[in-house]
């Protein structure tokens, strides 16, 4: 599964493991992408999103109807 939110967009970044010594090596820091599936009734079915937390935080704010209008507005596949 891909570490991208469907919802908020968020990619993962990129950095350095720094040890004591200080030496850097590459690391990657992954947003907390879940799989949630949820009730749409607009659809009249459940869809299935890769949702990081805030994107989780985003649906409950502003409901998942609003939140699937947007993601159809651009073209999203559900």
């Amino acid at each position: 599964m891909a570490a991208v939110c469907q919802v908020t967009g968020a990619v993962p970044g990129f950095g350095h493991n720094i040890s004591h010594s200080h030496r850097r090596t590459k690391r990657r820091f992954d947003p907390n992408v879940q799989k949630k599936t949820y009730f749409v009734a607009s659809l009249g079915r459940k869809i299935t999103l890769n949702v990081s937390a805030k994107g989780i935080k985003v649906i409950d704010a502003r409901g998942i109807e609003s939140v699937v209008k947007d993601l159809l507005a651009k073209g999203v596949k559900l």
